[in-house]
């Protein structure tokens, strides 16, 4: 009896992989994922694969990773840091790390990209600038065998184990919530998100670069996804829309105060800049193929469940309580 392919995975233990991982257990693909210590997520209790103990910076580490891999998913990256520098280091200098690696050790391999929608648009901020240069940098090493590569361009992904996403539903229960835009955005769940990659990793692999996105790649107004929010968790805010100099400057202040006191903020400059570009749709062109995988996933369910997660696990409070 043959084996199943051998899909190696870096950042299976971050936000998308807790949800990545299973979805590729469950397909029934050997795994091996690159890990900086013993894996004790209850997200991933149960599964089998094997371990990598290293990071991207480790040659030998990306060696052992990749070796006799039949699929590599690229999925580790940081959303958020310092400066470019360090989001350069980390997104496309890891990513040409990986992709070094594959081409050294598992030639014949197929390259999954894990990048990201802001890529489109990387005079935005750094982390946009870092994922457009990681995608520059692993076509030109690809180069003669584009056919075995393929990016994968998630828009905003929610879900369980997400603390970014978290902070819209809190602000859903807040009297005034403030928005932070005016313009278009697609979402997707982080189990479809999943489910896409995992289709891609199997027969159904397409190279080239797409884009995801829920059952409506046009996008959502921000007021929409608030007004959404609002209904999973209960809450009737007044929604305000911010001026768009007091957005950029609010991103400027916490840029600059957290650097200084040696964090790494979410919201920055950078950050601010994303939310105030008025179209983060999906288009037609750009979208993975629906018969390669089509979201099951609404936001009104998705949204709802992401709510009861966090209830359930006591990052969000109750409608109305405290």
């Amino acid at each position: 009896m043959s084996l199943s392919p051998l899909v190696a995975v870096t950042g299976g233990t971050g936000f998308l992989g807790l949800h990545l991982v299973p979805a590729l257990a469950q397909a029934g693909l050997r795994l091996r994922l690159l890990v900086r210590r013993p894996v004790t997520h209850v997200a991933l209790e149960g599964l089998a694969f094997e371990t990598v103990n290293g990071t991207l910076e480790d040659e030998a580490a990306m060696a052992a990773l990749v070796q006799g891999a039949d699929v590599v998913v690229h999925a580790a990256g940081l959303i958020k840091a310092r400066d470019r520098a360090a989001f350069m280091r980390a997104n496309r200098d890891g990513t040409v790390a990986v992709a070094r690696a594959t081409r050294r050790m598992a030639p014949m391999a197929k390259f999954i990209m894990i990048s990201s929608l802001a890529a489109r648009e990387p005079q935005l901020s750094n982390y946009a600038f870092s994922k457009r240069a990681a995608e520059d940098e692993v076509r030109r090493m690809f180069g003669g065998a584009a056919e075995q590569l393929a990016i994968i361009r998630p828009p905003a992904v929610y879900g369980p184990w997400d603390r970014e996403t978290l902070a819209v539903f809190q602000e859903s229960l807040w009297k005034v919530a403030p928005l932070l835009g005016h313009g278009k955005a697609a979402v997707i769940h982080a189990r479809d998100a999943a489910g896409a990659i995992a289709a891609m990793v199997g027969p159904k692999f397409r190279p080239g670069c797409f884009a995801l996105a829920d059952e409506n790649p046009e996008g959502y107004e921000i007021r929409a996804l608030m007004t959404q929010a609002a209904r999973a968790t209960g809450g009737a805010p007044i929604c305000i829309n911010l001026p768009r100099i007091l957005v950029l400057s609010a991103g400027f202040l916490s840029e600059r105060l957290r650097s200084g006191r040696g964090t790494r903020p979410i919201f920055t400059l950078g950050k601010a800049r994303e939310m105030l570009h008025p179209d983060w749709s999906v288009s037609n062109s750009e979208l993975l193929p629906r018969e390669i995988y089509r979201p099951r996933i609404s936001l009104a369910a998705g949204f709802a469940e992401a709510v009861a997660w966090y209830r359930q696990v006591g990052w969000l409070r109750q409608s109305g309580s405290g």
